[in-house]
């Protein structure tokens, strides 16, 4: 009686609507949420709510693939494989797992410094370490991340992912290959000015355009997918001289390939080893950012260690099938909240969906055009930035400057760079802030 009492007792706390009681526990929200008793209606909600999220994942996961060094299917792969993960394991209820525009300049870097090889093993390293991190509870210690920190880095991410775009959105050519730092990236770009391709730039500009229009008039429609399809539509109807999807990487794969092992060797791992720790720390960060985010859209609260535990095992799902680096993605966790879903049989629906249009329309995919993608990461890239958020930060001197210290790190130098600065000028600041407090007493 006694232990029928207790069982009872924690699954009523396990169905707690804040989760609480057990936000600690490795226990799936998914358990959680068959638990409290799913019925028709439910799975309606998930379905209308994971095809809506599908419409958006389906060109941004693209358009990021591409964005960072590899072919678009990869960015599918990580897509379905993560994403599935993610919403199956996941600690969050509402959190939609894929690749991210906040990924994109460092998965580049290292295609072009070790190779698709060396990625998969970044990424199947990374996946590890953030399933280590979950398993030994520190994921309660990467929520304190400072939020001047958290702005900073978003914002170099945003600009330095803006101006990785601007080569494909102006059809730009240039004279070698495209420097990798920032700085020398826009030196390089200035200097390509004047091979700008009118039609590109018309494409590229106009996909995002219609996607920023739509957004203020029709903001229920998947506008991102509608200027994808238009401009592709346009660019072949019209005989466009503009690169494609087709024309750089040929046909999509029609199916997942088989799941295989990246290529292991104690050389490439260690090369590897800082990337992998870089890509760990900003899916952390990221993932739980995503996941606060449902969390303050929903009034409920996610269990930040088994989300990273999620994380870590979609990373390695997706490594496997030889997709890029997974993380919670906060516009379409968003997407998803607002869409309705009941929990995350939404997001599992949405890899399915994913998934079909992998199956059955992957031909189609080549008319894309690359500037049109390019148009499509632009937005990206404006909502990522908390453009006012950053403004109100500055009024505040310490958090001005821990603000600051990140985000000219991250452009100039690179994520970890910043992320760690900005943490570490925060914490210089509050034990001065607490000096001057003592002696004043």
């Amino acid at each position: 009686m006694l232990r029928t009492k207790r069982a009872r007792y924690f699954f009523h706390c396990l169905s707690m609507p804040d989760g609480s009681a057990s936000q600690n526990h490795y226990v799936p929200k998914l358990v959680t949420v068959l638990g409290e008793g799913y019925t028709l209606a439910h799975l309606r909600k998930d379905t209308f709510a994971g095809l809506t999220v599908a419409i958006v994942a389906l060109p941004l996961s693209m358009a990021i693939a591409v964005a960072s060094g590899v072919s678009p299917e990869r960015g599918l792969f990580a897509a379905i494989v993560g994403g599935l993960l993610v919403s199956v394991l996941g600690g969050s209820r509402f959190q939609i797992g894929g690749p991210a525009g906040a990924f994109i300049v460092l998965v580049a870097a290292t295609v072009s410094r070790f190779g698709i090889e060396g990625l998969l093993l970044a990424v199947l390293v990374s996946g590890l370490l953030l399933t280590l991190i979950g398993m030994t509870r520190i994921g309660s210690l990467i929520r304190h991340v400072p939020h001047a920190v958290t702005v900073g880095f978003t914002c170099g991410i945003a600009i330095t992912l803006l101006a990785s775009q601007l080569k494909e959105l102006g059809g730009l050519r240039l004279t070698g290959a495209e420097p990798g730092p920032f700085l020398p990236k826009l030196n390089a770009l200035v200097h390509a000015l004047p091979s700008l391709d009118p039609a590109a730039l018309a494409i590229g500009g106009g996909a995002a355009a219609l996607i920023f229009l739509l957004r203020r008039w029709r903001p229920s429609w998947p506008g991102m997918l509608i200027a994808v399809a238009l401009a592709s539509v346009l660019a072949t109807l019209l005989h466009l001289p503009v690169d494609t999807i087709g024309s750089r990487f040929g046909e999509l794969p029609r199916s997942l390939p088989w799941p295989h092992l990246p290529r292991l060797s104690a050389a490439l791992f260690w090369q590897v080893l800082p990337t992998a720790l870089s890509f760990t720390l900003l899916g952390a960060v990221e993932s739980l950012l995503s996941a606060k985010v449902a969390d303050g859209m929903t009034g409920r609260r996610h269990r930040s260690n088994m989300e990273l535990v999620a994380q870590g095992i979609a990373n390695v799902g997706s490594a496997f099938f030889g997709g890029i680096s997974v993380t919670g993605t906060i516009a379409r966790t968003a997407t998803n909240v607002r869409a309705g879903a009941h929990g995350p049989i939404a997001g599992i629906l949405h890899a399915v969906f994913l998934l079909l249009f992998l199956l059955v329309a992957a031909p189609a995919a080549r008319f894309i055009p690359l500037a049109a993608l390019a148009g499509v990461l632009v937005v990206v890239c404006w909502n990522m930035a908390e453009k006012a958020e950053f403004v109100r930060l500055l009024a505040n001197w310490r958090e001005a400057v821990v603000l600051l210290s990140t985000f000219a790190l991250t452009l100039v130098w690179d994520l970890t760079a910043g992320i760690v600065a900005g943490c570490l000028v925060a914490v210089m600041l509050a034990v001065a802030g607490k000096g001057v407090q003592s002696e004043s007493r």
